[in-house]
């Protein structure tokens, strides 16, 4: 059974949560024991790192990371998603260090019980329990797990900003070298933009806006789109060739996109007096790919590919269509039937020395 795009999107923010606990906690022990040349100077406080204590602590502490992972991605995030950076650190500190108070008692003495080879309900491992619990190294612990907390909250929220695919990019180096690959993109871009700015003001304008791109994130996401860049009125969405052609993900996105729009129509008619409608281009092409500037960084895509399909988006008004698509990527829709398929003409597009054949498309009822 194979996973969604958008639970394949989950675990991968899930994932480096594991990873982040993982490390420092493996970190945290190998100074502790590098620290007391592998001597328990407190017994009575400190459990003894055997194999066995070690392999349950390194296990204990990924399953919590990936716990916290996925406590951020499938609710925290979601309920401070508009508090600001600092705010969210803060508040998310402090709901996860109660949790991880109440996970401590419970593990601190299953690991007590490996230890001594006894259960733990066991006087000796509640003891040692009581005795942690007053002790300095359980400050240690939770200042080592705070740090925890706060390098993985803020590699959530830096993925966040910038998106998980181009973080783990960066972090690669895979594109720190320009690379050929081929590409479907999709322009698109709000109706009647400048009339609907003027109309509501720049503040009004940008809540619209803001609400208009949030409406389109999961059709994105279930088809396995990635969002290249934001220009003003203009979403810039990309695919991996096979990923796009896969189940024909680059033009149910698009139908997802109108569909899911047109369902909040009442919603944005109550709130901003009107319906916000787009026009898109497809195409695809070979690009070169790599990470570019100096004060900023980006990884970013050029080729003759993202030009066309801006000339072919800008098309759309005097052929009086929502969507034209090139040829090329006309060919790859498989299979064809559940689309009504119009050819446009050929059409001679601006500053392109050859003319190209358009396509206009809409799902068959």
């Amino acid at each position: 059974m194979s996973l969604t795009p958008k639970s394949k999107r989950r675990l991968q923010r899930i994932l480096p949560f594991g990873i982040i606990w993982c490390l420092i906690g493996f970190f945290v022990l190998f100074i502790q024991e590098a620290a007391t040349s592998h001597q328990n100077l407190n017994p009575n406080v400190v459990i003894t790192l055997t194999p066995k204590v070690l392999a349950f602590a390194i296990i204990s502490v990924t399953l919590i990371g990936l716990l916290v992972g996925a406590v951020e991605i499938l609710w925290l995030g979601k309920l401070f998603n508009n508090k600001s950076f600092y705010k969210k650190i803060f508040y998310k500190l402090s709901t996860y260090s109660f949790f991880l108070i109440i996970t401590i008692i419970i593990v601190y003495p299953i690991a007590a019980s490996i230890e001594l080879g006894v259960p733990p309900s066991n006087e000796k491992v509640l003891n040692k329990l009581s005795n942690f619990l007053i002790s300095i190294d359980f400050l240690s612990t939770m200042i080592s797990i705070a740090v925890s907390l706060f390098v993985s909250l803020f590699y959530s929220e830096i993925s966040y900003n910038v998106g998980d695919a181009v973080l783990m990019n960066f972090f690669t180096g895979k594109y720190h070298k320009p690379i050929q690959e081929k590409r479907i993109f999709l322009f698109c871009d709000m109706k009647s933009s400048t009339t609907i700015a003027e109309h509501l003001g720049h503040i009004e304008y940008f809540k619209m806006l803001k609400a208009y791109y949030a409406d389109f994130t999961n059709a994105i996401i279930n088809h396995s789109g990635a969002v290249y860049q934001y220009v003003g009125d203009e979403i810039i969405i990309s695919w991996k060739y096979e990923e796009g052609i896969k189940n024909n993900n680059w033009i149910n996105c698009f139908l997802t996109m109108k569909q899911d729009l047109h369902k909040k129509a009442d919603w944005y008619k109550d709130n901003f007096g009107l319906e916000p409608t787009f026009k898109s281009g497809f195409h695809l092409g070979e690009v070169t790919t790599g990470e570019i500037g100096t004060l900023k960084k980006e990884i970013i895509f050029t080729g003759d590919v993202l030009n066309t399909t801006a000339r072919i988006q800008g098309l759309c008004n005097s052929h009086n269509v929502d969507i034209l698509i090139s040829e090329e990527l006309i060919k790859e829709l498989k299979p064809k039937h559940g689309f009504k398929v119009k050819s446009m003409g050929i059409t001679e597009l601006k500053g392109k020395e050859e003319k190209m054949e358009l396509f206009t498309i809409a799902r068959s009822n």
